[in-house]
C-alpha cells in the first residue's frame, strides 16, 4: 500500500489547492500500478474540492492525506472546524457555492466524515482506480 502526507497552508489558496492537486498527481504517478488518466483526473478533482472547502470553512489550513489501496484510492483531508460538509442548493447567482460537495458524493464509492480526539474532523473519499463514468445524471440538491 502506498501513502503520502501533504501539509497544506494557505500562502494564497488558488496557489495552495494547485499544489495539492499537483501533489495528488506526483503520487499518483510514482505509483507501481498506476491508474488510468481519467481515474487521475477524479482524483485530482476530488482533492481540488476537499482541499478548498478545508481552507474555506474549516480554520485555514489542512492536511492532505492520500493512500492507494489495490481497487481504490483514499482522499482524505484533516483539518481544525467540526463541522461536517453539508449538502445544500447550489448559489447560481451569489458566488457562495454549493456544487463541491454533491460532486464529491458522486464521483466517490464512499465518503464519510469523523471527528478527530484532537479536534476538527477528517474528511474522506474512496474513488476507484478505474474510471467508471456516471450512469444516472447529476441533480442539485433541494432544500426539504
Amino acid at each position: 500500500m502506498d501513502t503520502k502526507s501533504v501539509t497544506v497552508v494557505p500562502a494564497r489558496s488558488v496557489t495552495t489547492v494547485a499544489v495539492a492537486r499537483d501533489s495528488a498527481r506526483d503520487f499518483l504517478a510514482g505509483l507501481v500500478n498506476p491508474i488510468p488518466a481519467e481515474a487521475a483526473d477524479t482524483v485530482a478533482l476530488v482533492v481540488s474540492e476537499l482541499v478548498t472547502n478545508a481552507l474555506r470553512h474549516g480554520g485555514g489550513d489542512c492536511t492532505l492525506d492520500l493512500t492507494a489501496h489495490s481497487d481504490s484510492i483514499e482522499v482524505a483531508v484533516h483539518d481544525r472546524s467540526p463541522q461536517a460538509p453539508r449538502m445544500r442548493i447550489p448559489d447560481l447567482d451569489g458566488g457562495t457555492g454549493g456544487f463541491g460537495w454533491p460532486m464529491v458524493n458522486r464521483l466517490a464509492h464512499t465518503t464519510s466524515v469523523t471527528r478527530r480526539p484532537s479536534g476538527g474532523k477528517t474528511v474522506s473519499a474512496i474513488l476507484a482506480r478505474q474510471h467508471q463514468g456516471a450512469s444516472v445524471p447529476w441533480t442539485a440538491p433541494t432544500e426539504p
